[in-house]
């Protein structure tokens, strides 16, 4: 049986590159046959990478089947992966996210979480002396899941190992990083074809503090004015958005990449008490800057407070 490898919903670049580089992997290194996956449309700057590097869109899959061969990459999140994941043979994850709970599996499974900003930066270790045979392709997907998932080194979730497996992979490429980077970034900032209820989201998460579930949004850009112009209308649409999503509120925090700092939208009372506990701030409209929070992983979710 082939092995599905796919990454969370709302896919973002290290969510689609990884599910590809495993792929390889599996398929072409361990010689057992493996495909990539998406749970979604993938954002803009994934579409970019899938572009420059020469791949196709993996296909969309809506849910798993009962007993389905998967590997898990870029969550352990149950409410991030298919409705019936459970029911499918979870033979192994590869992760850099905070332990979520609620997956099971048929039987004791190779399971890699690490405190590294971006899986595929994982990946390249657990690959070994095999991580040499990569081709240009698949060393440029690696590439931009680390620069996506860093900020280009501006996130704090970057170390010293994402930054210099980076670099030597943009070297082997003959590819500078910042201008490659700047490509990435201008791409992602593109929103001028989505819907306010495909921004909220776009890049989306779900989890729930002291009782209220959230779907918490990041918009990731080097232009915040563009989807800070609409941010009325954005407000508008997160009510329709948190009652079809089954949470309480949606929570929109559009990060400006060059400047390293969050604009958190503050539609209601829930939210302004909520930026208050967490950050510390005192939201006196229905903005509140957040400087230097960038970090979804380990600066807003850890932090939310009720």
């Amino acid at each position: 049986m082939t092995i599905n490898v796919f990454g969370h919903k709302a896919p973002d670049t290290d969510s689609t590159g990884s599910a590809l580089i495993w792929a390889w992997y599996l398929s072409q290194i361990k010689g057992t046959p493996a495909e990539a996956k998406l749970l979604g449309e993938p954002n803009t700057e994934a579409k970019f990478m899938l572009t420059r590097w020469g791949f196709e869109q993996p296909q969309v899959i809506a849910d798993v089947a009962p007993g389905q061969d998967v590997v898990i990459v870029d969550t352990n999140n149950v409410a991030e992966l298919p409705a019936h994941i459970n029911e499918a043979n979870v033979i192994g994850l590869i992760d850099h996210h905070l332990l979520q709970g609620g997956l099971k599996t048929r039987s004791p499974i190779e399971i890699t979480v690490r405190p590294l900003a971006c899986t595929a930066t994982i990946m390249h270790d657990l690959m070994g002396p095999d991580a040499a045979k990569m081709p240009d392709n698949i060393k440029g997907l690696m590439l931009s899941c680390i620069l996506s998932d860093t900020l280009e080194f501006r996130s704090p979730t970057t170390t010293p190992v994402d930054k210099a497996l980076a670099e030597a992979l943009a070297a082997d490429l003959g590819i500078a990083i910042p201008d490659y980077a700047a490509e990435m970034f201008a791409a992602k900032s593109d929103v001028s074809a989505f819907s306010d209820a495909e921004l909220l989201r776009m890049d989306s998460k779900q989890y729930e503090v002291a009782g209220k579930t959230f779907r918490v949004s990041v918009l990731e850009t080097t232009s915040p004015a563009t989807v800070l112009d609409r941010k009325d209308s954005l407000m508008q649409t997160m009510p329709t958005v948190a009652a079809e999503d089954g949470v309480d509120q949606v929570l929109l925090f559009v990060v400006d990449i060059l400047n390293a700092q969050s604009t958190l939208l503050v539609p209601n009372d829930l939210v302004k008490t909520v930026a208050e506990k967490s950050f510390a701030v005192n939201p006196q409209g229905d903005t509140v800057i957040l400087p230097g929070i960038v970090s979804r992983k380990k600066q807003i979710i850890p932090n939310l407070q009720l």
